[in-house]
């Protein structure tokens, strides 16, 4: 048997990969984290299959499950948010099978900040404004940062910044990145990304608290801070520039007059 470490996007069914939906189609468990993943993503399991939802349980029982489908030798679809490679805790689930010699695989999802940039329709690394994407978040409850992880330190590139589970740390964010980004830099609230519900909500830098006090917001949301966030003024890169030679682009021979 194998555990699917699946990622089934940002939250929209139809957002999970063709892998990662075959995969559910066909594992005869399924396993998935019910805070962020809609039933409607693990709908389409098989017949007679066990499916159970995850959020309550703590990593020693998820890992139990996993034992005893193993003993049954049955395949496990674990599935995920978004990207399971970034804050998807399966680190530690894939050091505890390492250790019980129980194969997994890991399927790829589409990560909440790129959903983000394609509901906003908006591109995040501008020519000559912003080529970096920073994926970090502050120190909640969850696990502290490493201090040269600060947004302190990180604000210092200018680069644009997906923040994730820290919509209650706002006012550490406009601390932290204002001296760097300035008060009038553009920012975005992403609530609950590829939800029926899902809403943005525009702020700068200066007003990003206030936004999200006033919207009552205290989780599910991603924080998107950089000046490429609808920038307009800029110039265009030479991926499409007629002047610009590169190995799948030579440069059109002059036609010979007469």
């Amino acid at each position: 048997m194998t555990v699917y470490f699946i990622g089934a996007g940002p939250g929209a069914p139809d957002l999970i990969t063709v892998r990662g939906l075959k995969l559910i189609q066909r594992c005869p468990v399924c396993l998935f984290a019910g805070s962020l993943v809609p039933e409607a993503t693990v709908a389409e399991a098989p017949e007679g299959a066990l499916v159970k939802d995850t959020a309550a349980m703590n990593l020693d029982e998820i890992i139990e499950d996993i034992k005893q489908a193993h003993a049954e030798g049955k395949d496990v679809a674990r599935v995920h948010s978004g990207d399971p490679s970034i804050y998807g805790a399966i680190a530690e689930q894939m050091r505890r099978l390492n250790a019980l010699e129980i194969p997994y695989e890991v399927v790829p999802g589409v990560p909440a900040f790129a959903a983000a940039a394609a509901a906003l329709g908006t591109e995040l690394t501008i020519p000559g404004i912003a080529q970096s994407i920073i994926l970090t978040r502050t120190s909640m409850k969850s696990s502290s940062m490493p201090e040269r992880e600060s947004l302190a330190i990180l604000g210092q590139s200018g680069a644009t910044m997906a923040i994730h589970l820290s919509v209650r740390n706002s006012a550490h964010i406009e601390r932290e990145l204002t001296p760097h980004y300035g008060e009038d830099c553009p920012a975005v609230i992403a609530y609950r990304v590829g939800w029926p519900d899902q809403t943005f909500i525009h702020a700068t830098l200066g007003t990003l608290r206030q936004k999200i006090r006033e919207s009552k917001l205290t989780r599910t949301a991603l924080i998107l801070v950089g000046p490429a966030l609808g920038a307009q003024n800029f110039e265009e890169s030479k991926l499409y520039d007629a002047e610009f030679e590169h190995i799948l682009r030579l440069p059109k021979k002059a036609s010979k007059k007469g």
